[in-house]
């Protein structure tokens, strides 16, 4: 099987939630438009970093991938099979190939059901394993992300954050996915838990040859885990290149502007470089600027332009993706 297979493309991907007014008789008046016409693909064995601010609509870019929200308009094609266009049984044996791992693990276990159940109920659903045989797999898979596999008759409530995060890597990896969308898993945690589930993360990708789709706020940690990273504003993707591309060569302003807030240990040079200071706040998504959506905020927006005509996203050269009127 080839390195650079594409596993996962995104066609057009849109997903636009309605809003009603009226109590009896709803009437629909607008859209929240959280992800507005994304292109991209993901290949086989490599992690993708999705990047933006709050509400940008990363996390409801990785649930209409898994169907989870039915896109209103795209397409997503995971080894050649349009989801978009599967429903009932054929989407169910795919998604056995296709997990998640959320990003609060307080809310995302249930209170009621034991360690055992929790991990074990992804094989039971799919008919993999029952019995002991599946049992013994639970315990197994505990063990697999640094817990005691005799936890597996304990409830979440016993566990600290970063071992219920353990345990819903453990519940992803159950059904022996070929691609894992990380919905920012380590936003929840302490900080010196993050780089050990990160760790975590990449000695499972190693062993199990895992795809990533990995969602976060945390610019540093993407570049540590990501081979690819996509910038995200408002709905749409305006960047999208190769990690050390991005963070040496950043061209969209928005793109520079995120870079800019990153921390760097060296005081000297932290003391020279020049911050990028946004202004005002991120537009709503129920009535998005025209043109392109950040020049609300850019330093450099072209009048007449910027605010007119929505940018192409293009290559501009060695699989570097952009959206903005500047670059081209």
């Amino acid at each position: 099987m080839p390195e650079n297979e594409i596993l996962l493309e995104v066609k057009g991907l849109t997903m636009w939630f309605p809003i009603t007014q009226g109590i009896v008789f709803q009437r629909h008046v607008g859209d929240i438009k959280a992800v507005d016409g994304l292109d991209f693909f993901i290949r086989r064995g490599e992690t993708l970093g999705l990047v933006g601010e709050s509400g940008c609509g990363k996390s409801t870019t990785g649930r209409s991938i898994l169907q989870l929200y039915r896109p209103t308009a795209g397409d997503v094609f995971f080894e050649g099979q349009n989801l978009c266009k599967l429903k009932g049984e054929p989407l169910r044996r795919v998604r056995r190939k296709m997990q998640m791992i959320f990003q609060d693990p307080y809310a995302s276990l249930n209170p009621r059901m034991t360690v055992g159940d929790i991990v074990g109920e992804p094989m039971e659903v799919h008919n993999i394993l029952k019995g002991k045989a599946l049992r013994e797999r639970t315990m197994d898979l505990l063990q697999i992300v640094g817990l005691n596999r005799y936890f597996i008759n304990r409830y979440p409530h016993e566990f600290s954050g970063g071992q219920r995060q353990r345990i819903g890597v453990a519940r992803a990896l159950a059904v022996q996915p070929d691609f894992i969308v990380c919905d920012e898993p380590i936003s929840a945690l302490d900080v010196s838990i993050q780089a050990q589930i990160i760790n975590l993360l990449e000695e499972l990708q190693e062993q199990f040859h895992l795809t990533y789709l990995f969602i976060a706020h945390d610019l540093s940690v993407v570049r540590h885990i990501s081979d690819r990273v996509a910038v995200m504003y408002l709905g749409k993707i305006v960047e999208l290149t190769t990690r050390d591309e991005l963070y040496t060569h950043p061209l969209h302003p928005y793109t520079q502007a995120l870079l800019s807030a990153v921390p760097i240990p060296d005081p000297l040079i932290e003391e020279r470089r020049q911050r990028i200071i946004l202004t005002g706040d991120v537009p709503s998504p129920a009535n998005p600027p025209k043109g392109c959506h950040f020049h609300t905020r850019c330093g450099v927006m072209i009048k007449g332009t910027c605010d007119v005509v929505e940018p192409e996203f293009k290559d501009e050269g060695g699989l570097h993706w952009v959206a903005c009127h500047r670059v081209s």
